[in-house]
């Protein structure tokens, strides 16, 4: 059957290739986030906050990755080589980590993000050129490819994280690793069933001679040496200038993250004005939509670090006798994803033939508000809080998720869907690769607000005389002070972009 045949009568064949090769490679990045902040807390012995910082540089340098990935593979790689060369370098990655020091996990670390910054926005592009203009399926394919990342997810916060965290974390890390190895050779063997795509081979410039050598391997060669920067940049989140009372700390991550975001707004705004004015416009809605998506994620992505420590500490996750992993309770989010992923996939063909689809401004007002919701939810966990343990009940984190989940869906797969709509062609991977940049800034930006919640350590540092039991106790009132407040803050940002719905819609010129 040919994929003219297959586009009329469902899915083209390709976006089941990669759909299993982005659930293996979500597999491989789940696996290693979920056991990163316990990891970091209880063998590193790195306190909470210097945990969080750890893990908002490593994320959010996950997601800046693929605005150089996308541009290289743009203009030099070609998407294909771009994926197999990201995927070999997260399965090295993932076992340098195995290492069992600092060291090791830095290096680790250092080549997950620039495989990442390969593989995770060029696979998406492909998802959309697998569809043309204007087809009505293009919002239901991402959404299918977007449960794949959360079967992927699910797989490794519930196997990854009960053996990393039941025989060691090295198992767990270990697993990971073979799990990219899987999504690599699903991508390699089933490369026919996506070979319409355009922009797959090497471009020209890429097969081009320098310094002895040509584009492409030069590019794979000069991947090798961001490893160490990546390892500076996790190991220090701030640069220090001078000692004593005159030092001046520069916040590095930070402001090298907004140069990066505000060089891609100019490249693409830049070259929408080339493009016309209707393209311009898209672009400066396209910029906007990334600032939004900013604020979401970093709320949202409390899950690794915020979240995970308030289930180790707080949450009775005792369930028949068995105690469940807390970095398990990360599950909750990819369970709720496969489960509602189908129904939410029909919804959408099913408004849009109705005429009541809403716009994409109100959907991510209405995953907002969802977020916010989910936050609030622990305001009444603590209606039902174990005064001799100081815990929640496990459902506290059941319904905060399920609906932290709700919300996701009316934002993250119709954001994917949403660049390919609105980027020019010859911006695709650019476009995208700036998409994946929103979500760098709002995970560093998670890393600083998980700060906030302090728990254990900055109770402990307040007053060291203070009973575990009392130390458990102030630790929950100021987890649910943070929660809280983070969900009133979300339900009014989300009523404030439902206000802006129509001048946004403007701005897009007809993108649904």
């Amino acid at each position: 059957m040919s994929d003219s045949t297959v586009a009329q009568t469902g899915h083209p064949r390709g976006l089941y290739t990669l759909f299993f090769s982005e659930m293996w490679e979500r597999f491989c990045y789940y696996g290693m986030r979920t056991l990163l902040t316990l990891y970091l807390v209880k063998s590193l012995m790195k306190g909470d906050s210097e945990a969080s910082l750890m893990y908002g540089a490593y994320t959010a340098l996950i997601y800046a990755a693929p605005v150089l990935g996308g541009r290289l593979a743009d203009q030099y790689l070609g998407y294909r080589y771009a994926i197999l060369l990201g995927a070999v370098f997260m399965a090295i990655g993932e076992f340098l980590i195995l290492g069992g020091n600092e060291m090791f996990l830095l290096i680790g670390m250092g080549a997950l993000i620039v495989g990442n910054g390969y593989f995770k926005a060029n696979i998406s592009t492909i998802v959309g050129k697998l569809y043309k203009d204007n087809d009505p399926r293009r919002d239901s394919g991402f959404t299918i490819f977007y449960i794949g990342i959360n079967i992927g997810a699910l797989l490794a916060t519930t196997v990854v994280a009960y053996v990393g965290e039941t025989y060691g974390f090295h198992y767990g890390f270990g697993l990971a690793g073979v799990g990219m190895l899987s999504g690599l050779l699903i991508f390699w063997l089933g490369r026919e069933n996506y070979s319409a795509a355009p922009g797959l081979d090497i471009r020209e410039a890429g097969l081009e001679m320098k310094y002895g050598m040509k584009m492409y391997q030069l590019i794979t060669l000069a991947s090798v040496l961001l490893i160490p920067i990546c390892y500076v940049l996790i190991l220090k989140n701030t640069f220090q200038i001078g000692e004593g009372e005159g030092a001046f700390t520069f916040p590095l991550m930070t402001v090298l993250l907004l140069l990066l975001f505000f060089y891609v707004a100019y490249s693409l705004v830049k070259a929408g004005i080339a493009e016309g004015q209707i393209w311009r416009d898209r672009m400066v809605a396209l910029v906007i939509m990334m600032v939004i998506n900013v604020i979401f994620w970093a709320c949202f992505e409390q899950a690794g670090t915020s979240l995970t420590l308030f289930a180790d500490r707080n949450v009775d996750r005792v369930i028949m006798g068995w105690e469940m992993p807390a970095s398990m309770t990360q599950f909750f989010n990819p369970f709720f994803i496969v489960l509602f992923g189908s129904i939410f996939t029909w919804m959408w063909v099913r408004l849009d033939k109705m005429g009541k689809n809403p716009s994409i401004p109100m959907k991510f007002s209405l995953g907002i508000l969802q977020l916010g919701l989910g936050f609030l939810v622990t305001l009444v966990g603590l209606q039902f809080v174990d005064d001799s343990t100081a815990m929640v009940p496990l459902l506290t984190l059941l319904f905060l998720y399920m609906l932290h989940t709700t919300g996701e869906l009316f934002l993250s797969p119709i954001g994917l869907s949403m660049v390919t709509k609105l980027a020019p062609k010859n911006m695709a991977g650019t476009a995208m690769g700036g998409w994946f940049l929103s979500f760098a800034i709002a995970n560093y930006a998670g890393g600083l607000i998980a700060t906030l919640t302090g728990g254990h350590g900055s109770v402990a540092e307040v007053d060291a005389n203070l009973s575990e039991l009392e130390m458990k106790t102030a630790g929950l009132g100021q987890y649910i002070e943070v929660f809280s407040t983070l969900g009133m803050v979300l339900v009014g940002f989300a009523l404030l972009i439902a206000l802006c719905n129509k001048p946004l819609n403007k701005l897009m010129h007809g993108v649904r």
